[in-house]
């Protein structure tokens, strides 16, 4: 895979591992960072030897934040004409492929933001999860105020972002935001065990059910149950379907190609 200044990849069979790797900075997310990250998204979306992608930090953060240094005297005119945590930011949304976030450490502001643009969050006893903007004169701008209530809840979400507390790896499992909590030193494995478990189900089915899932969170129900329908109904066209479902009848493991 590509070498990158700010992240480290990797290739495990049908698992994409980047890691994002500005230990010095805590892994705080700027333009250049996140340029790199789109585009080794990009690799391992386009791969067809990629079924799920791994995405980390450094075990002290997963991302803290974005890089305030460099924004402090930013105005109007220069966030607005960049296009600010728009242009390359907001890739990870779009990835058809499953992510799973493993998290250690601070995923704070924009990088709990980035973990919530993951598919599910497997989450380290160290891990702090917090939008901390409201504490330095601004609000988050990455999809901070969007997506938690989605994940969270109102009133959670209110707390979070009107106070800028930092909250633990167990209350946001509580919340909703990470799937599972386990040891620091267990994140990675966990993360990799999930993703392989996924990798080794047909893609195209990947891609429908994760397409599907997001569905439900922008559209009402019954608008989500006819897109459901048509796609299961899209599914009987694959090749893998018909393998699945004879490997059933016969009762042997599926031998999916992917298509």
């Amino acid at each position: 895979m590509s070498t990158y200044t700010y992240l480290k990849t990797a290739q495990h069979e049908r698992v994409a591992h980047i890691e994002i790797h500005r230990p010095a900075q805590r892994n705080a997310l700027n333009e250049e960072l996140v340029a790199e990250l789109e585009a080794a998204l990009d690799a391992a979306d386009l791969d067809p030897a990629t079924s799920v992608i791994v995405l980390s930090g450094t075990d002290k953060a997963f991302a803290a934040g974005a890089d305030i240094g460099r924004m402090a005297e930013w105005d109007y005119h220069d966030v607005f004409l960049s296009d600010y945590v728009t242009r390359h930011w907001e890739r990870a949304r779009s990835v058809r492929k499953p992510i799973v976030a493993a998290v250690r450490g601070f995923a704070v502001g924009g990088g709990c933001e980035l973990a919530m643009m993951c598919d599910l969050v497997v989450a380290g006893e160290s891990a702090r999860f917090g939008q901390p903007e409201v504490k330095i004169g601004t609000l988050p701008g990455m999809g901070g105020t969007q997506r938690l209530p989605r994940a969270i809840g109102k009133a959670k979400a209110m707390e979070w972002c009107l106070t800028g507390n930092f909250y633990g790896a167990a209350e946001a499992e509580r919340a909703g935001l990470v799937s599972r909590v386990v040891a620091d030193e267990a994140v990675l494995d966990t993360a990799f065990e999930l993703a392989r478990q996924m990798a080794g189900h047909s893609l195209p089915v990947l891609m429908m059910i994760k397409e599907s899932v997001n569905r439900a969170f922008e559209s009402s129900l019954s608008e989500g149950l006819l897109f459901e329908r048509r796609v299961f109904h899209a599914s009987f066209a694959l090749e893998d379907q018909k393998e699945g479902m004879r490997a059933f009848v016969e009762k042997r493991a599926a031998d999916f190609r992917h298509r």
